[in-house]
């Protein structure tokens, strides 16, 4: 499903001149499509049909609350880090009975909060973690549903700050150690154990590795279930890709016929954490060129969108096409695309061959998961607005912050 494509040189996404939305709307903005993100969110659903199965989206990788609601109309459970994160969801119709909390520092707060909106269950990543949350159950008079992370020890082609399950990253519980502590919690008063969990990274672009991690945590169900602790689902994680340059992917029907094979002899229901992959080619980020500057060594765009806004580029060396949206075939240049923040770092592409001239309109590719998501008012910059195709017509769906708004919590008379 391309959702984006020229028509007599102008730059359309999901059916909409682009160029005519930059010129309705301030710049830089984010702008999504419903149409993709529900198409992504299907594709998963409809090749899991024979399954007993559970798509629970990963808020981190974009939380815009219509976003969140669009996927909750279309039975979509959320896998959350924070509690803010819950608080969203369940502000956006979520059903408490397919949330999965995960995160390796869950405070006493949220922990409570989420025993009392009475969630599917918390992804363990810690003993004490586990005591915690046991006390606090204890407190609150209830039984807290469990799985615990299994950290498989699997290694993957990604960025080194994006690999959860290595022996080294600070996620889960390690292979010599989840069954002494699945031992532990089946005798627990206040803790009811559910299943297992793991997720070994993001951005992976290849099948073996769930593979080879499908092929350990089914060693230690078989495990388990000698020690007469029973398992009703497994969560597999998420970290599916998308293509943002040249990356070979498997399709996700490729990755669900791939780890079927592992899941279907488990007989448990089997819950999945995709984020990225169905928000990530579902939107762009849109910006404008305030001035183009030319150096004995290098030339630059200078766009009026920075790191704050996307911080992809300079904090994981992320590459994004970065296409014009009024595409001229003469004169191609190249440049370095670089925002107004006040550091070095601050870069949305580098060496891009592009035709332009000042006042022009550029669209950042893949931008719809760790984009707005990861903003900040750096520079005291307001957030920038975010909009989404809906039924073929632009609608805001988060305004831009004003100025007002950057200092409305603070108090200057001291």
């Amino acid at each position: 499903m391309d959702i984006l494509n020229y028509k007599k040189n102008i730059l359309y996404f999901d059916g909409i001149n682009l160029l005519d939305i930059a010129d309705q709307q301030q710049t830089p903005f984010y702008l999504y499509s419903q149409n993709k993100i529900i198409s992504n969110l299907s594709d998963y659903q409809s090749n899991l049909s024979d399954v007993d199965s559970l798509i629970c989206y990963s808020v981190k990788a974009n939380s815009s609350l219509s976003i969140l609601s669009l996927l909750s109309q279309n039975n979509c459970g959320f896998d959350i880090v924070a509690g803010g994160e819950l608080h969203k969801v369940i502000k956006a119709g979520a059903n408490p009975s397919q949330i999965v909390f995960s995160g390796v520092g869950k405070t006493s707060e949220e922990i409570r909060l989420a025993i009392e909106k009475e969630i599917l269950c918390f992804n363990i990543e810690s003993h004490s973690e586990m005591m915690e949350i046991n006390k606090i159950a204890a407190q609150l008079g209830r039984k807290a549903k469990i799985a615990i992370r299994v950290n498989p020890a699997i290694d993957v082609k990604t960025h080194p700050y994006i690999t959860t399950g290595m022996s080294e990253n600070k996620f889960g519980v390690s292979q010599d150690e989840v069954l002494e502590l699945y031992v532990h919690a089946s005798g627990l008063k206040h803790i009811e154990i559910k299943g297992i969990d793991f997720h070994i990274g993001s951005q992976i672009t290849e099948l073996a590795p769930f593979e080879a991690s499908l092929e350990k945590v089914s060693d230690i169900i078989i495990a388990l279930n000698n020690q007469n602790i029973k398992l009703e689902h497994i969560d597999i994680g998420g970290g599916l890709g998308i293509k943002y340059e040249n990356e070979e992917l498997p399709s996700r029907s490729e990755f669900i016929k791939s780890i079927k094979k592992y899941l279907k002899p488990l007989g448990l229901k089997v819950i999945l954490e995709p984020g990225r992959s169905i928000v990530g080619d579902a939107g762009i980020l849109l910006t404008k060129i305030l001035y183009i500057k030319k150096t004995p060594t290098k030339n630059f765009l200078i766009v009026d969108t920075g790191m704050n806004d996307f911080i992809r580029p300079p904090l994981y060396g992320a590459f994004h096409s970065i296409r014009e949206v009024s595409r001229k075939e003469v004169h191609k240049e190249i440049y370095d695309v670089v925002g107004p923040v006040c550091e070095s770092a601050d870069f949305i592409g580098k060496s891009r061959e592009l035709s332009v001239q000042e006042g022009d309109f550029l669209v950042i590719e893949n931008a719809g998961a760790y984009g707005f998501a990861l903003s900040s008012n750096y520079n005291s910059r307001p957030k920038v607005s975010e909009l989404m195709v809906i039924n073929g017509k632009v609608k805001v769906i988060r305004r831009r912050e004003s100025f007002d708004q950057l200092i409305e919590n603070e108090d200057f008379d001291v």
